[in-house]
């Protein structure tokens, strides 16, 4: 699938000296600033898609890093959208006998 967009990995494994509550918070927070400073954009919109798989672990368990397709939307360049990169697909164990 091809994409057109920057891709940024975001590095999370500094939120992990975080507290627990917040985590999940922080973590959409910190890559929607990442994505601001590198774009040099205004206006940054997550997809769903980034929250989900955010989302999809406990909040004490964040992944280490997050790979984000940035994409603009106008013509300036001063709204971009970000979106998962990579699909993550669930894998699903089938029990040994």
């Amino acid at each position: 699938m091809l994409v057109e967009g920057s891709i940024y990995v975001v590095n999370l494994n500094r939120l992990k000296w975080t507290g627990l509550t917040r985590r999940n918070f922080r973590a959409l927070k910190h890559i929607r600033e990442f994505v601001r400073k590198h774009s040099k954009a205004e206006k940054v919109i997550l997809d769903a898609s980034i929250n989900e798989f955010i989302l999809s672990r406990s909040s004490d368990n964040l992944p280490a890093r997050i790979a984000v397709c940035v994409t603009k939307l106008d013509d300036e360049g001063k709204v971009v959208k970000a979106s998962l990169a990579v699909q993550v697909k669930q894998e699903v164990r089938e029990e040994s006998k």
